[in-house]
């Protein structure tokens, strides 16, 4: 098993707009190794969300490649593309996409199912147990508030256990308070689990917590550091 979980050579996006092609990633290149957590920071329009959806096999890059656990994921087809999506990546988007006439329990058991998880009602509510919302497990999204949501979207998206966990702007519609108890889950289930984290942000507070920072501009990686290790007392 290599150390890398993620290898992405020379990677280029381009849409047209107006009739003229707009750059949005342009020739990047970027490792990051299994159990890190990595901050991708950046100003709006600089790549940040593409990025990680490309990772997340979400969208097809218009060049180079993108590895990861080892799965040159430019090479599938959709379906082997879907499947691989659900056994390795928990995505936690920024706007939740819990599906409105679902409980919180029947959105976090989803995943459960469609892998073939023989008892996925028990899973899933010791799942919600995890992000302290057991008591809300029959509610419906629109019955929660935006915290209780987005902890519900991320008890389904490691529901599976993945070994990468992506997460974009998963505080950006809420609170400072809630958000850092989001953040909180996330760097545990980075800890405990040992996935890997790869998050976008525009919070530099939030981007100190990684073990790397990764910096965007204009479609390029214009900053790569990792956070020095805190000096023993």
């Amino acid at each position: 098993m290599t150390s890398m979980m993620i290898s992405v050579r020379g990677l280029g996006m381009r849409l047209a707009s107006g009739g003229r092609p707009l750059t949005i990633l342009d020739d990047v290149t970027l490792d990051v190794e299994r159990g890190d957590s990595v901050a991708v920071v950046g100003p709006s329009g600089s790549g940040k969300s593409t990025l990680l959806g490309l990772i997340a096999g979400l969208d097809a890059p218009t060049s180079g490649t993108i590895v990861v656990d080892g799965v040159d994921i430019t090479r599938l087809g959709e379906a082997a593309l879907a499947r691989f999506r659900r056994e390795t990546i928990g995505y936690v988007f920024q706007s939740y996409h819990l599906i409105p006439t679902l409980t919180a329990a029947e959105n976090v058991a989803v995943p459960l199912e469609l892998a073939g998880e023989r008892r996925p009602a028990v899973r899933a509510r010791a799942l919600l147990e995890q992000v302290g919302l057991v008591d809300r497990a029959h509610h419906y999204p629109v019955q929660l508030s935006g915290g209780e949501q987005q902890r519900v979207a991320l008890a389904r998206a490691v529901a599976l256990d993945p070994p990468l966990l992506l997460a974009d702007e998963p505080t950006g519609n809420l609170d400072s308070a809630t958000g850092a108890a989001i953040i909180d889950l996330l760097f545990a289930l980075n800890q405990d689990r040992r996935s890997t984290l790869v998050l976008v942000t525009h919070d530099a507070a939030l981007a100190e917590r990684a073990d790397r920072v990764v910096s965007l501009r204009d479609g390029r990686v214009v900053g790569d550091r990792r956070r020095e290790p805190a000096l023993a007392p």
